[in-house]
């Protein structure tokens, strides 16, 4: 889930520690300048050319509920969707409109919380769950955003420090969101397993624990994008990952044939990521 802003910021000199970087760059706008420890100096180029004649490529589009009455050729078209793209957008997925506003909101009021109340969550030296950014190495190259990572099922893998103690608003409106994704990531991965002739017994086995986690991050404004990433160039070590915007400011780009594309989210889609396990198989 993420969450983005449009407009002119202003930053600070170097962190000291891995907790509340960001925090400190929104909330000191007297102070000019982007820290060095954000600025990449090797970042390529996207794609910007979307005229009549040169249109950007766009990642495939599936209406969920259609892919569950398909008869084979939708499965077809998604299978060489993850083949080809490793991405798609998936729209008509059940999850209202409400709750998807909701939760705009509620991760919205959590990121203004004044930083005392934030860093009861933050991310513990050698952990990897909580709020903050970790900083491994001495000239880490930071990415610009606000964040907070955490296990949610199975239930008993959930650190009581974390999902246990967010404000009960935010806490019950995720509860409910997790809840459809987790139903709703199991049936995709089911359907994919279906598209790529995968045994479904092994999708069983793979995926039958229901591990699942959130990464809620904020991604403030920057005077000069082009020289920091949201987040480092990547693939996800899992088998989806679900990707909810929360709004219309863009930003994700992936990567074919050695081009970045910039992706346009079409309103309440999710878009859904093929992660490592299940690239193995495709």
């Amino acid at each position: 889930m993420a969450l983005s802003e449009e407009g002119n910021s202003v930053f600070r000199s170097t962190p000291n520690s891995f907790l509340g970087v960001m925090d400190e760059v929104i909330n000191k706008p007297e102070i000019m300048g982007i820290p060095e420890y954000f600025i990449r100096s090797n970042k390529e180029p996207s794609i910007l050319s979307n005229d009549e004649t040169n249109p950007l490529p766009t990642i495939p589009i599936f209406d969920f509920q259609t892919l569950l009455c398909d008869d084979g050729i939708q499965l077809h078209n998604l299978y060489s969707a993850c083949k080809d793209w490793g991405f798609f957008q998936l729209v008509n997925h059940g999850v209202s409109s409400e709750l998807l506003e909701k939760l705009k909101l509620e991760i919205g009021n959590f990121f203004k919380l004044p930083f005392e109340e934030k860093r009861k969550y933050q991310l513990k030296q050698g952990d990897f769950q909580g709020y903050g950014t970790v900083i491994r190495c001495e000239g880490q190259k930071l990415d610009w955003g606000d964040r907070f990572f955490m296990i949610t099922n199975p239930i008993e893998r959930r650190k009581p420090n974390l999902f246990p103690q967010l404000p009960p608003s935010l806490r019950d409106t995720l509860e409910t969101y997790i809840s459809k994704l987790q139903k709703l990531g199991m049936t995709l991965l089911g359907l994919l397993g279906k598209a790529i002739k995968m045994d479904m017994k092994e999708v069983e086995k793979i995926f039958d624990d229901g591990n699942q986690s959130v990464r809620m991050t904020y991604y403030p404004p920057c005077p000069q994008p082009d020289l920091v990433d949201g987040i480092n160039p990547h693939s996800d070590g899992s088998g989806i990952t679900i990707l909810n915007q929360a709004n219309g400011v863009e930003g994700l780009e992936i990567k074919k044939n050695g081009l970045w594309i910039p992706i346009t989210f079409l309103p309440d889609a999710f878009v859904i990521n093929i992660g490592d396990i299940m690239e193995m198989y495709i």
